[in-house]
């Protein structure tokens, strides 16, 4: 299971790396106007310094042509490194993006999937995250879960080589829900994990060992020996 952080923010990054299990960050051009005018590739390359060369960076394309697409890749890879993977939208001019790249041996990432057609596509074209847009799909009335699960089962049907990165949550359930449904990794805001761990009956548990204990010996501390 990976667990990513959709965030573009270096201060939350460099802080909450180091706690949480994270495996990789994405961001996209919505995510980075958060930050301001910043120098898009120095900023994109901090966060690779802060994350190390093991966990994945996953950064948006912004052209819709094919050719454009494949270019904003090439800048990507040449500006930050060759292991960032460029995100392509899921749409027929991002089809022929993906397997271009991929005959190149460049890691994709295949965004904006709100369909299992669209992640079929994505599968056969080699891509290796699959980014459906899980609270977006709700709102659509689309049938989220049953499309993660159709999905997953379409990547263990053809051993592809891919992996379900559910996206766009607003609540820790909806993560929890896509996990159930066959996503192999999750992206999300550390905010939420941080609100999934603040809850009060968390707070409160722990608090009633702690005075539970004090109770009997006296201290708030475990004895030395």
């Amino acid at each position: 299971m990976d667990i990513l952080f959709d965030t573009a923010n270096l201060d939350d990054i460099e802080r909450l790396t180091p706690i949480y299990p994270v495996t990789g960050v994405t961001t996209n051009p919505s995510i980075l106007k958060k930050e301001g005018r910043v120098d898009v590739y120095k900023h994109l390359r901090r966060i690779r310094e802060i994350i190390g060369p093991d966990r994945t960076l996953h950064v948006q394309v912004l052209q819709k042509t094919a050719q454009g697409m494949i270019d904003d890749a090439h800048r990507l890879l040449d500006k930050i490194d060759e292991k960032v993977y460029p995100k392509i939208p899921t749409t027929e001019a991002g089809i022929l993006a993906m397997r271009t790249l991929k005959a190149e041996g460049v890691h994709v990432t295949a965004t904006a999937i709100y369909s299992k057609t669209q992640g079929f596509l994505a599968i056969a074209s080699g891509v290796d995250y699959l980014a459906p847009y899980y609270n977006r799909m709700q709102s659509l009335d689309i049938d989220t879960k049953g499309t993660l699960t159709a999905l997953s089962g379409f990547i263990r049907r053809f051993d592809a080589p891919c992996k379900i990165m559910a996206a766009s949550f607003k609540n820790i359930v909806q993560v929890s829900h896509a996990l159930e449904a066959g996503a192999d990794a999750v992206t999300l805001s550390p905010k939420l994990l941080r609100q999934a761990l603040s809850v009060p009956d968390i707070t409160n548990a722990v608090d009633t060992f702690i005075s539970d204990w004090e109770s009997v010996y006296g201290t708030r501390s475990l004895p030395d020996d």
